[in-house]
């Protein structure tokens, strides 16, 4: 246990010694003048302090000059610390010279006139095998693939919608396009039955 000696020769008078050998370190000195009016409370502090607390000397020799307090081998302290992983944030995608990234590629298909289906038709199967939901967004083209999606664009009100080909037509000369009723409704064609639009076939 480390010892406090209180020097009461003629040579050091009123010095006291801490011998910091049994600590395992390298054996060391600190001396602290006591005067003869706080000797005692000093003497008793300074030996408190030795019993449970790291030598004072050591305290500041021992921090590096960065203030970086060292880790000792084999401690709880060593292994969280060599566990711990610096953060690295994932680069962002760069998206700027993807013209897909914002909005899908279009090939356009022409210009042509619209019509729409009545409900007489709804609740019929269709020539892809569904059965017509007049209040869904498909269509009817003669020649795309059943599942293409078609933007049909009004010019006239600048209304566009997006359909799915589920069937097949129309069968009247000059309509490219017969479109559901809901998408009638949204392109403005419900009171005329009719309009010139464009299409453009999305993802082509």
């Amino acid at each position: 246990m480390p010892q406090w000696h209180f020097g009461d020769d003629d040579t050091l008078p009123g010095f006291a010694f801490f011998n910091a050998s049994d600590l395992g370190a390298q054996a060391m000195r600190t001396g602290i003048r006591l005067d003869s009016s706080g000797s005692r409370g000093l003497r008793a502090a300074l030996i408190a302090s030795a019993l449970g607390m790291a030598p004072l000397a050591a305290s500041t020799a021992a921090t590096p000059a960065d203030g970086a307090m060292p880790v000792e081998a084999g401690t709880a302290a060593a292994e969280l610390s060599a566990e711990i992983v610096p953060l690295v944030e994932a680069p962002l995608a760069d998206t700027s010279d993807d013209p897909g990234a914002e909005q899908a590629a279009t090939t356009p298909l022409g210009t042509g006139t619209a019509s729409y289906y009545g409900r007489k038709f709804h609740g019929r199967r269709t020539a892809s095998g569904e059965t017509f939901d007049m209040g869904a967004m498909t269509a009817a083209h003669r020649t795309l693939p059943f599942g293409s999606l078609v933007r049909v664009t009004n010019p006239a009100n600048g209304r566009s919608v997006t359909v799915r080909i589920n069937d097949r037509g129309p069968f009247s000369r000059g309509r490219v396009i017969d479109v559901s009723r809901a998408a009638a409704e949204e392109l403005g064609l419900i009171t005329r039955g009719h309009a010139p639009v464009a299409l453009e076939l999305i993802g082509g």
